[in-house]
């Protein structure tokens, strides 16, 4: 697994690098130039001018390399390309591209780094940029984190005006203007007299015109498209059901698979019995792979029936298996032993309580969450002549390439990734899992394209999830104020578990375990915010929005308390002690949107949270009213500071989306286990918020940042917390563990 096991190994002399502002080596390697994967078999006639943009005789096309998983990620740098390039979308092909080194993230790493978003010391300057080092000389692509356009904000759009300028001086070349005559338009040169040359008419000189770097970026006051609202380049094939996913995709002589796979993950497989299925229509062959089996058959439905039918003999969960126990080890965790962070101590949180006349304390719980992405994990590998094609949805092809480059024997370079548009993620798709199990078996079929599908079934229960948690708060009120906050929170480490699924393993603490609660910008006295890990269980993963997702929940539900206990107003009280001035202009935004403060009437109740997470201020407010005992969510104000609005359209799309994901799993969702086996295995124990519960939900996003921020992920840890502050206010019960379905019903 080669670039993944230079990770440890490299990691003193990056670091080291990243420390001093760029030792020797490091400053070498990540000032050197990296190579442009679309070189690589370029047609003659063809140029490129960097990684995002190719164009030849028939078309200009379109790299955008951080995976679509829902979210418009394509659409949102196809667009930064093209405002720079001027082209027309619907004339243009936008494509994923390779797994590259070029496309690496250099923002995603800086979420690991304990670092809060409001700093701007040097320090914290220098660590970003450490981070941005050791992304780029890891050649880390991968997306997540909502990093998708502050990482590709300045990087497309240069990229678009490289090209744009390089076109021009081509142009020129043919004939004989000054560059400074010239102009473009929808995709082709304009000529002083008019004429227009496209830009495929240029390819063939422009491949033999020396690439223009030094280019100027367009001020955004003469934006065409960007900071518009505009049509997503896919929501026509999605409106219309023609959109083609992974799981859509056809080949001649293919074959269909399933898998079935020990559900107490890594308990192997001790034996199995295919007597049965391999005597069913259709059924081709079944075959053994890593701790299970797999079914071949000529479609996916009888591949799904026969692998019910093969008898299996698992072995034993490795860990601990039932949710009792399980939350038990978690309890059991606060200890000093097991503390593996505390990035937030000031004041003196000890004495502050040892001298209140009363200390509030409260404890919260948090369960494991399935990803469950609608379009369950599916791939087509063909394995054959040297070489290894898998077409899939993934967040992490360079990872995946490795990884099966190892399975089938093969160079990294001989396998290839091909990035399909995925159904849903929720940060599934940063794992491997499913393709390492199409690769097996397209390694027993050479030359036969495989489609591996899992039966829904097999999604929930083999799902790495988001981690249980429990937090242990204290805090303390003086004079109508508060005046100590105290948090603990113990929960598994999501690094170690992801780590370890790579054999790799995990250094420092975890961010992900306080994430979203250490770095709050409130300037309580005295206030502490301390990690603890929690020794491995179930396999976890990220989940949408990470360590916040929860952590929101237990921070903003006990500011809440605090704020109550010092017969403060909630948001006042929170005005009063944010000390960040974009944070304080989101909460005021929010405030006035909900018209804060009037009278709700008998029955109802508003809840405030605010979270700032993924360097995201978002503040949310959540009304509701108590119909005899069941409570009904009417409407919910968002507001968010994201530097610059790119889209507002998919802006508001993503918030609501956030909110609507976060109050879903709030109201209803958890995974349990038994004998290490998760007990909800479809959406019909695992279910979401309906649609006739949908809220209204008005979102307003804020431009007063310096720096531009993703917003796919920091709408979800606010909406738990003001929907049970909402509960709260509405009913007088305060209400500590989710799904809050536990202890109230839902209209």
């Amino acid at each position: 697994m080669g670039r993944v096991k230079t990770i440890a190994r490299r990691s003193f002399l990056v670091g080291s690098a990243a420390i001093v502002g760029g030792v020797a080596f490091g400053t070498y390697l990540y000032k050197r130039e990296v190579e442009n994967p679309l070189e690589a078999g370029l047609e003659p006639g063809a140029a490129t001018f960097n990684p995002y943009v190719k164009i030849d005789s028939e078309a200009v096309t379109l790299i955008t390399p951080r995976a679509d998983v829902g979210q418009g990620a394509y659409s949102v740098q196809a667009h930064l390309i093209a405002e720079e390039l001027d082209v027309d979308l619907e004339a243009v092909r936008i494509e994923p591209g390779p797994p590259s080194a070029a496309y690496y993230n250099g923002v995603v790493a800086a979420e690991g780094v304990p670092i809060a978003a409001t700093s701007e010391t040097t320090l914290a300057r220098a660590g970003r940029g450490g981070a941005d080092v050791v992304s780029k000389i890891m050649g880390l692509q991968l997306t997540g984190g909502s990093t998708t356009v502050p990482d590709m904000y300045d990087r497309l759009r240069s990229a678009g005006a490289v090209a744009r300028e390089t076109l021009k001086a081509a142009a020129a070349a043919q004939t004989g203007l000054d560059v400074a005559e010239l102009k473009t338009d929808a995709g082709a040169v304009v000529l002083p007299d008019g004429t227009r040359i496209a830009y495929i008419d240029l390819a063939a000189i422009a491949a033999k015109t020396p690439v223009v770097e030094d280019v100027a970026l367009r001020d955004p006051a003469s934006w065409r498209v960007l900071g518009k609202p505009h049509q997503r380049t896919d929501i026509v094939a999605k409106s219309t059901g023609t959109q083609d996913y992974g799981i859509d995709l056809r080949m001649d002589g293919m074959v269909h698979a399933t898998t079935r796979t020990n559900p107490a993950l890594g308990g192997g497989i001790l034996g199995f019995d295919a007597s049965e299925a391999e005597t069913m229509r259709g059924v081709q062959a079944v075959l053994p792979i890593t701790d299970g089996i797999a079914v071949v058959a000529d479609n996916t439905w009888r591949a799904f029936q026969a692998a019910q039918a093969v008898v299996c003999d698992w072995g034993d969960a490795p860990y601990i298996g039932n949710t009792e126990a399980q939350f038990a080890e978690v309890a059991a965790s606060f200890v000093k032993e097991r503390q593996d962070s505390r990035f937030k101590d000031e004041g003196d949180v000890e004495a502050a309580l040892d001298a209140a006349d009363t200390v509030f304390e409260a404890e919260y719980r948090i369960p494991y969450l399935a990803h469950a992405p609608l379009e369950p994990m599916s791939v087509v590998a063909l394995f054959g002549e040297g070489r290894l094609d898998i077409w899939t949805g993934t967040q992490i092809p360079r990872f995946m390439q490795d990884g099966a480059a190892e399975l089938s024997g093969l160079d990294a370079e001989n396998v290839h990734i091909h990035v399909l548009m995925s159904g849903g993620s929720f940060g599934r798709r940063l794992e491997d899992d499913y393709v390492r199990q199409a690769v097996e078996i397209a390694v027993q079929m050479p030359g036969t394209p495989v489609q591996m599908v899992w039966q829904r079934e097999e999604d929930m229960t083999h799902d790495f999830p988001r981690p249980l948690a429990i937090s242990r708060a204290r805090g303390a009120v003086a004079e109508g104020k508060v005046a100590a906050f105290d948090l603990a929170i113990a929960a598994p480490s999501v690094a170690e578990s992801s780590l370890a699924r790579w054999g790799q393993p995990a250094m420092g603490p975890d961010v992900a375990i306080v994430a979203g609660a250490w770095d709050q910008p409130f300037a309580v006295p005295d206030y502490r915010v301390t990690g603890y890990r929690v020794p491995a269980m179930v396999p976890i993963s990220s989940w949408r929005s990470v360590g916040a997702s929860g952590n929101g929940f237990m921070h903003e539900s006990f500011m809440d308390e605090l704020c109550h206990a010092a017969g403060a107003d909630p948001m006042a009280e929170r005005l009063r002690l944010c000390n960040h001035d974009l944070s304080r202009k989101v909460l005021e935004a929010v405030a006035e949107m909900s018209d804060w403060g009037s009278d709700l009437g008998t029955g109802r109740g508003r809840g405030l949270a605010f979270t700032l997470a993924f360097g995201v201020p978002v503040a949310e407010v959540v009304e509701v009213t108590d119909v005899d005992g069941a409570i009904r969510i009417d409407k919910v104000f968002v507001a968010a500071e994201v530097g610059r609005v790119l889209d507002p359209v998919n802006f508001e799309a993503q918030l609501s989306g956030g909110v609507i994901w976060g109050l879903g799993h709030a109201m209803n969702c958890e995974l349990t286990y038994d004998g290490g086996v998760a007990q909800q295995d479809n959406y019909h124990v695992f279910e979401g918020m309906r649609l006739h519960q949908v809220p209204v939900i008005e979102v307003r996003g804020l431009e007063n940042g310096p720096k531009i921020k993703g917003i796919g992920e920091p709408g979800v840890p606010p909406a738990a917390p003001a929907l049970g502050n909402a509960i709260f206010a509405a009913t007088g019960k305060r209400i500590r563990q989710l799904p809050f379905s536990k202890e109230v019903n839902f209209l």
